[in-house]
């Protein structure tokens, strides 16, 4: 019983131990590339493709993604506003609003052509044969998508405003224009 299991811990310890292939490359840019799984060299760099077989790593089981690595002297530098903030942090502070505005902009011309669409309805409409009750229910669907339009343009100005005020808050802080974009 001790040599089956003996055996067992010697074939599990050995399996763990196995050697990693790692595959290296330089892109047309100048990126040194790294990659485990050779489906990830793009074909153009195979047969410039550098092989390192490393005993001392343990085989992973998942395939890793490949990684460029930036040569030295082509690293961008970190730009901030004259508070330190970055790039990110005003595309952060933006992005709401931003969004805002696409969806009401998008909700107010759903509304708008729902509002036309049974405006002109109503128009054609030979209002002797109908209902008082029919013609009250027209005209409340009516007021109700004027009602829903407005929201709608309360929601697109109060983010206007804002990417507005945002805008003012950027150009004193001396950040880059392109940012809030």
């Amino acid at each position: 019983m001790k040599t089956v299991f003996l055996i067992i811990l010697t074939l599990f310890l050995a399996s763990s131990l196995q050697a990693a292939t790692i595959y290296k490359w330089v892109d047309q840019n100048g990126v040194v590339n790294f990659t485990d799984d050779y489906n990830m060299v793009p074909p153009s760099y195979r047969d410039k493709v550098e092989v390192e077989t490393r005993k001392d790593i343990p085989e992973e089981r998942v395939p890793l993604p490949a990684q460029a690595v930036t040569p030295r002297g082509k690293e961008e530098e970190i730009r901030t506003d004259i508070y330190g903030r970055d790039e990110m942090w005003w595309r952060d502070k933006v992005r709401p609003w931003k969004e805002q505005l696409k969806e009401a902009t998008e909700n107010y011309e759903k509304a708008q052509k729902n509002f036309t669409k049974k405006s002109e309805e109503m128009s054609q409409t030979n209002f002797y044969g109908r209902s008082r009750s029919q013609t009250k229910w027209d005209v409340m669907e009516l007021n109700r998508l004027n009602a829903e339009k407005k929201k709608h343009e309360v929601q697109m100005n109060e983010a206007r405003e804002a990417m507005e005020k945002i805008s003012k808050e950027a150009k004193e802080a001396k950040a880059n224009p392109d940012w809030l974009k």
